[in-house]
């Protein structure tokens, strides 16, 4: 299958190159405007064929594309890519904006394409583990950063996204029923909370930008057990006083561990093999609805 990879930044080279480029299924085309950065990957992945913009680079005969570019210009090029009949594959959010998500998952559905928004956490092993786990009560996510804050829209479409989206993905049931708190510090956000809840059961998201450390922990509560998940990398279950604690491999890969490998395995698959595939459109829609009420409650702050 012949696929574009748009945009070569951090994201693009850490997560997704490393593993597009050892399938032996794929024949690859790059695509960015610098031309510098395009030469350098090029030599690095031993990929030849390279176009410096998306009307180039349909004009090979892509029949899929990982969008890898910067939140801005998503719906530009997601949709030049669906209109021409293009399976697409883009980093979180689909746009900052609510209605130019809901305009192109409208549009994918219109021209029958596939589109599947990163969110590889459901995909993770320790976390996709915990979906079918039955009578859960609670569940509790944390995700802190080291970074500066950010308006609230950059703060929860960029990065806290990924907290809600996990959430929703392990959650028996959802409410609209969403309590939001947060702090800012010169207008800027720096701490974010969510909670909702239905019959015995509640969900909370918490992040801090001014944590002092990098840190990511879930925690699953069903019927006398706790899960605990730190950094994708160990779980540890516990039950009547004792643990069970279990780490990722150490010759598990990286990508494996955060979901990526298997994340575009189920996109390509989807695509070749006509397999069911997750998140829908529609599912990652619903997650960006979450985020949009989130925003529009702590601009009210």
């Amino acid at each position: 299958m012949k696929v574009g990879v748009i945009g070569l930044g951090a994201i693009a080279q850490k997560a997704y190159l490393p593993i597009l480029a050892a399938r032996s299924d794929l024949d690859i085309v790059l695509a960015t405007r610098n031309s510098q950065t395009l030469d350098r990957i090029s030599r690095q992945y031993r990929i030849p064929q390279k176009v410096g913009s998306v009307d180039e680079l349909i004009q090979t005969g892509i029949q899929a594309a990982f969008v890898h570019t910067a939140t801005e210009a998503h719906f530009q090029i997601v949709q030049r890519l669906l209109d021409s009949g293009i399976h697409v594959y883009v980093d979180k959010p689909l746009a900052y904006s609510l209605k130019e998500a809901r305009d192109l998952v409208e549009l994918a559905a219109r021209c029958q394409c596939l589109l599947m928004v990163g969110f590889n956490r459901r995909f993770a092993p320790f976390y996709s583990q915990l979906r079918a786990v039955p009578g859960k009560s609670l569940i509790f996510m944390q995700k802190n950063r080291v970074d500066p804050p950010e308006t609230a829209r950059t703060f929860i479409f960029d990065d806290f996204i990924h907290v809600v989206d996990t959430l929703r993905f392990l959650s028996p049931g959802t409410s609209q029923d969403i309590r939001v708190t947060g702090h800012k510090k010169d207008g800027l956000l720096e701490q974010a909370i969510v909670e909702w809840s239905c019959p015995r059961f509640t969900a909370i998201g918490v992040m801090n930008r001014n944590s002092g450390k990098t840190e990511e922990r879930l925690e699953v509560i069903a019927s006398g057990n706790k899960w605990q998940v730190d950094d994708l990398v160990e779980s540890v279950h516990s039950y009547n006083g004792e643990e069970k604690r279990v780490r990722s491999g150490d010759w598990e890969p990286i990508l494996v561990r955060r979901g990526f490998a298997q994340i575009i395995d189920c996109f390509l698959s989807a695509i070749v093999q006509g397999l069911p595939f997750s998140p829908t459109a529609e599912d990652s829609l619903l997650t960006h609805e979450f985020c949009e009420q989130i925003v529009r409650e702590l601009d009210a702050v």
